[in-house]
């Protein structure tokens, strides 16, 4: 006598979990699509992030050349900005400080030592392709201080 394993060869048994994967599918795709934007949304953030940082070392590197002016050290970095990561001049906040008073941070009167440093803003909201409500007041900011020549 031989036994017949009926749960492999009827098909009727399988029948009522033919939906199952679509169900499945269609709980578990939202969250994967989020996962994967805030991945690219981290992924962006972090991009302009080290940006405004190269921006800032650039500006210093502008600032203490003998004769640069503050004008020359914004211009430096807005354009810097705007070509390597397409940011707007209208969105990037440039700060100037020199470290001794006399120069009232204005690069035309720093002397030879002096701490030139340069700070560059960005909002978050402006260069984000999806920005959460909790983030929309977050700037990146990127900072270099080089002495002056």
């Amino acid at each position: 006598m031989r036994l017949i394993d009926r749960r492999v060869s009827c098909p009727s048994m399988s029948a009522p979990r033919r939906g199952a994967a679509l169900v499945e599918f269609a709980i578990v795709f939202p969250v994967f699509i989020l996962v994967i934007l805030g991945i690219i949304e981290f992924g962006r953030a972090f991009m302009i992030g080290q940006l405004v940082t190269n921006a800032a070392r650039e500006g210093a590197r502008q600032a203490v050349l003998d004769g640069s002016s503050n004008s020359a050290v914004s211009s430096t970095v807005t354009s810097f900005m705007q070509g390597a990561g397409n940011v707007s001049p209208s969105d990037v906040t440039v700060t100037i400080a020199v470290s001794t008073a006399a120069a009232a941070n204005q690069l035309s009167a720093a002397k030879s030592g002096d701490l030139c440093t340069i700070r560059v803003s960005v909002p978050f909201s402006k260069v984000s392709y999806l920005t959460p409500s909790f983030l929309a007041t977050t700037n990146l900011v990127g900072q270099s201080t080089m002495r002056h020549e």
